[in-house]
């Protein structure tokens, strides 16, 4: 996709500031990103640590791919970080519902000129001990229905010894090594052109999250757990940092259409 002039001499500074900060911190290994779709497709990284978007971004702007993901309409309203969302193209995430079809539409759009969108199909930190992928929400299937868009899983492990899960603090030394793994899209042609019905929906995130979770056992050289992680069922909050405490069942969202976004 095209890029204005705003953008690009946006993204020249981000990339200038962030890319020699991120090589200082960790070393990297980039896999499969040679072959992304031509055209805008999705991007479903797993969620292991609040660096991942750092990390994930980083990868895909060495490669040419200008990331943008689905972030939480707050982070927006923050002073200078707004600014460089918006000068960036990325995709406020609104929890209406009437929110929930806005950010839809950008993101469609987005994906109609060429771009790519970043959704965490998790929509938060895994709540995983083990930290594999846990069990998916429907937003990432539910734009890729919508648009026919490629969605493409991205792998990767190592961001969480710099930043473990919910950390206040890094620790750098030693330096450490982070793998990324962009790989095939995700086969959901059989689920398109029909009725996008739940079971049509979480049929779909399924998958999406099986080919993330296969493709990062290969990374760690393990094998991934036979059934994900479903918070609900081990009495999990689905979104904040005191994940471990109940649920509320009265606190359903109501922006399900744009459910999997970057809240974490």
């Amino acid at each position: 996709m095209s890029e204005s002039l705003g953008s690009r001499l946006t993204w020249g500074i981000v990339g200038g500031i962030a890319r020699p900060l991120l090589n200082l911190l960790i070393g990297k290994r980039h896999e499969g990103f040679e072959k992304l779709p031509r055209g805008g497709f999705i991007a479903c990284p797993n969620h292991v640590t609040e660096f991942d978007p750092l990390v994930v971004g980083h990868a895909l702007f060495n490669h040419g791919t200008m990331p943008r993901f689905m972030a939480k309409e707050s982070l927006f309203r923050i002073p200078v970080v707004g600014h460089v969302l918006r000068a960036t193209g990325q995709v406020p995430v609104e929890r209406s519902s009437a929110g929930a079809n806005r950010s839809l539409e950008a993101a469609r759009n987005l994906l109609e000129s060429g771009g790519a969108v970043i959704v965490y199909p998790e929509g938060t930190l895994t709540r995983d001990p083990d930290l594999w992928p846990m069990r998916g929400r429907t937003g990432a299937a539910r734009l890729a229905l919508r648009t026919g868009a490629p969605v493409v899983p991205i792998a990767h492990w190592g961001a969480q010894e710099l930043l473990p899960r919910y950390a206040k603090g890094l620790k750098l030394f030693p330096r450490k090594q982070v793998r990324v793994v962009a790989g095939d899209p995700v086969d959901l042609s059989d689920l398109a052109g029909g009725p996008m019905t739940r079971t049509v929906l979480e049929e779909a995130t399924n998958r999406i999250m099986a080919a993330l979770a296969a493709q990062l056992a290969e990374i760690r050289g393990e094998e991934p757990p036979r059934v994900l992680w479903d918070p609900a069922a081990h009495g999990q909050s689905s979104t904040g940092r005191d994940f471990e405490a109940k649920p509320d069942a009265g606190t359903a969202s109501a922006a399900d259409p744009a459910d999997g976004q970057a809240a974490r």
